[in-house]
């Protein structure tokens, strides 16, 4: 088991040893290198998200500001493309609005990232779901409060 140490980001799989053909270049980066990972203390909203297929499971943490994703976190653990997936969607909602954020999709995240294997689409492409269920915590946790925010 690999662990990034300080990133929250944990492969249960190994590192990339002849793996280089079956991955983009975006992918083996993003795995390399995660953007975004962590948690946010006190966030607006936040979920998990369980794979239906195997173990991979993801957490989104984020901020929103007057209607905006000023800040967004990930906790991943999972294979080299669940961690991919989680940081190139933290990347992609960044600084956009909720409305815009809740309509990331599965294949955007892929396309992002130069393609995955049609097989990881289901089980490591978890994030958009997580992010989507975050910002509808952050949705009932304003209303809840009182806060009408888009």
């Amino acid at each position: 088991m690999i662990v990034l140490q300080n990133a929250g980001v944990q492969s249960r799989r190994g590192d990339f040893a002849g793996c280089s053909a079956m991955y983009s270049e975006q992918v083996r980066a993003h795995y390399a290198a995660p953007r975004n990972a962590g948690s946010i203390a006190e966030p607006s909203g936040k979920a998990i998200v369980k794979s239906p297929v195997d173990s991979d499971t993801v957490l989104i943490t984020l901020r929103i500001e007057q209607g905006l994703v000023q800040d967004v976190k990930f906790k991943c653990m999972g294979c080299a493309v669940a961690i991919a997936c989680s940081s190139v969607a933290t990347e992609m909602v960044l600084g956009k609005s909720v409305e815009e954020a809740s309509h990331i999709s599965e294949q955007a995240v892929a396309d992002a990232l130069g393609g995955i294997p049609d097989y990881k689409m289901r089980c490591s492409n978890l994030a958009p779901e997580a992010i989507r269920k975050a910002i509808e915590d952050w949705r009932s946790r304003s209303a809840e409060t009182g806060k009408h925010l888009k």
